[in-house]
């Protein structure tokens, strides 16, 4: 419940000290225990519990230039990341390199970003997904092995991949996206964990559904398996369409299931159960 002497226009989110002021809020109410301080400056109703919350909240209080980038960004995109970093509650936030880096408790200042390209998630301004993906090779030092670069990659191909136009090659819309993916990382300077970073592209793939399917396909790789296509379409002898496989070998007659809580739902068990009776048959 909201706290009924609020004025309206401060109600349902953060506000920044400033403009409490300039309401006809009493300045002894802005000590009031009911409501928190998420950052210095700005006042907000309740603890901020998320990143999305937080970011909302110090958003606030941040220069009107910036947007939420690196692992932020992989968070407000709601990119899979590993547990550690998932965890994170320090903001990156990023700034043109002719603004001052922003330095603020709980936020990593970043500049440069004048050479990436922003685009909105969750109502907040971020750093594209094709330039979120290659910022990642910035953050090595917080504990990302390649797989975990590989995963996000996935999931950003898929989603610039979008959908296929008629008549394009079943190919044709992933090859776009590595594409956007490959020219974003060329055009940055020296960028660091290119190394990483082109490995990491020469393993992504699209369309993938969940970040398992990623971690699965790789664990055959090294495990000397041929590499399996994804989320490809399987067809019977006279061309009809069967199912559309997660992991895919079509030379050897083999389809690949992931079972995992991103395949738990009612809907999805009872869709991978037709699946398997037809791959049976």
């Amino acid at each position: 419940m909201g706290l009924s002497w609020l004025p309206a226009e401060l109600a349902g989110g953060p506000f920044s000290v400033s403009r409490a002021r300039a309401t006809a809020l009493p300045p002894s109410r802005l000590r009031h225990p009911a409501l928190t301080i998420p950052t210095r400056s700005v006042r907000a109703e309740g603890e901020a519990t998320s990143v999305l919350e937080r970011a909302r909240a110090f958003l606030v209080a941040l220069p009107d230039d910036v947007a939420f980038s690196h692992v932020t960004a992989c968070q407000l995109w709601d990119l899979p990341l590993p547990g550690r970093l998932e965890a994170q509650t320090e903001l990156d936030v990023m700034r043109s390199s002719s603004s001052t880096r922003v330095r603020r408790t709980g936020c990593h200042g970043h500049r440069g970003l004048q050479r990436r390209r922003t685009a909105r998630s969750r109502g907040l301004p971020v750093t594209g997904l094709a330039h979120t993906w290659v910022d990642l090779g910035e953050v090595l030092d917080r504990g990302l092995t390649l797989d975990d670069v590989v995963v996000v990659g996935d999931q950003v191909a898929t989603r610039l991949a979008g959908r296929r136009d008629p008549g394009e090659p079943a190919t044709a819309p992933a090859s776009r996206a590595l594409a956007v993916m490959a020219r974003t990382m060329d055009a940055r300077v020296r960028p660091r964990g290119k190394v990483l970073l082109t490995e990491a592209l020469t393993l992504v793939r699209a369309p993938v559904r969940s970040p398992m399917e990623s971690r699965a396909r790789l664990m055959f790789v090294r495990a000397g398996f041929p590499e399996p296509e994804v989320n490809r379409d399987v067809h019977g002898r006279d061309g009809g369409w069967l199912l559309e496989g997660d992991l895919v070998w079509e030379e050897h007659r083999v389809v690949g299931e992931y079972q995992g809580r991103d395949h738990g739902s009612i809907k999805q068990r009872s869709y991978d159960a037709r699946r398997q009776s037809v791959a049976h048959d």
